[in-house]
């Protein structure tokens, strides 16, 4: 017996990191002083850049999302889910990414499909101006399924202390101003997945009219980065507070920046609930509450700014391309942080 015969194949790990090393070095910044195949990534914060440096980090993954890639056979997109997620969490307190981690976990390891996943992980590293500074790939038969898998990322980035964006001056009469999502994201996927192939017994090849796509067109859609739209409105001390919206929806996501002696109050009317939302509510008849706590529901993310400056906000992100930004709600008083809806379906 060997290790090959025992379900992992070394010289098939060998390729995918000959692959892998290709495409992280596409990533490499100037603070980069170590290469792929390192026991540890080395990054230097470039001298002067920042006065009172603060790090920030975040790890997280892509959920169930990962079995409509496995239908697919699709996973160029998953990459850039990942690191796209990772990127808007440390955004929302004002951090710029600096460098990226993965962890992938497989069954049996393919160099094609580990190729497929880094390379989306490198493209959305490349359009954030981040590193993919390393990661680890496991083989571990028995453990998933020939064809399955599990990725995590893992991400470092940077903020000056003084504008650090932490919701504490998020004050009673502030406006909340949503950004359009660009689909489900990473989130919901457990319950979408139960209406479309258990309820409504489609596969991942089929045509929804009603949406003008397949199945796994709009499943496997990238989530957005908020980064690129975002990043010039950082100085200043406008944006008092921000909240990607993720696994939880509004409900969950939108109280994690409010402080204390505060809540908030969305107009569900002050946007138009995607087609792809009204769809999966109706044919899972699913009610409207827990819609509101399982998906984004179309804004993947909320800006908490004071009213004498929404009218600005909203033009300057229209300008930059998020032109359907709008003021969603406001910050009322309250005690804990909570969120409630009015003109709710």
């Amino acid at each position: 017996m060997d290790y090959k015969t025992a379900g992992v194949n070394i010289d098939a790990g060998n390729e995918a990191i000959r692959r892998i090393r290709t495409l992280a070095r596409s990533t490499f910044t100037e603070g980069v002083l170590s290469d792929i195949g390192s026991f540890g990534g080395l990054f230097r914060l470039e001298p002067g850049r920042f006065r009172e440096t603060v790090l920030v980090s975040s790890a997280d993954g892509v959920g169930t999302k990962l079995k409509v890639a496995f239908l697919a056979k699709r996973h160029d997109t998953i990459g850039v889910d990942l690191v796209n997620h990772c990127v808007n969490d440390i955004l929302v307190q004002g951090a710029a990414p600096l460098f990226f981690f993965d962890y992938l976990s497989v069954g049996r390891l393919s160099p094609e499909v580990a190729e497929s996943i880094v390379g989306g992980m490198a493209a959305a590293c490349r359009e954030n101006n981040c590193a993919l500074l390393g990661g680890e790939t496991a083989e571990m038969p028995g453990f998933y399924a020939d064809g399955e898998y599990d990725v995590a990322g893992f991400i470092v980035g940077a903020v000056e202390r003084d504008k650090l964006i932490t919701g504490r001056t998020i004050a009673v009469g502030d406006v909340l101003v949503g950004v359009p999502s660009s689909g489900l994201h990473t989130n919901g996927y457990s319950l979408a997945r139960q209406i479309i192939f258990e309820h409504l017994k489609l596969d991942i090849g089929s045509q929804v009219l009603e949406l003008g796509q397949t199945v796994g067109d709009f499943l496997l859609e990238p989530h957005r980065s908020y980064l690129p739209l975002v990043r010039p409105l950082l100085d200043g001390g406008r944006l008092k507070g921000m909240a990607h919206i993720t696994g939880g929806g509004i409900t969950e996501n939108l109280p994690r920046m409010l402080p204390h002696g505060t809540a908030a109050v969305v107009d569900a009317a002050s946007w138009e609930f995607p087609p792809l939302f009204r769809w999966l509510q109706a044919n899972g008849r699913v009610p409207m509450e827990d819609m509101m706590r399982t998906f984004n529901m179309g804004i993947g993310l909320i800006i908490a700014v004071s009213r004498d400056r929404a009218e600005q906000l909203t033009e300057e992100l229209a300008a930059r391309g998020g032109r359907d930004a709008r003021i969603i709600g406001e910050v009322v008083r309250g005690e804990p942080p909570s969120v409630s809806y009015v003109n709710l379906p």
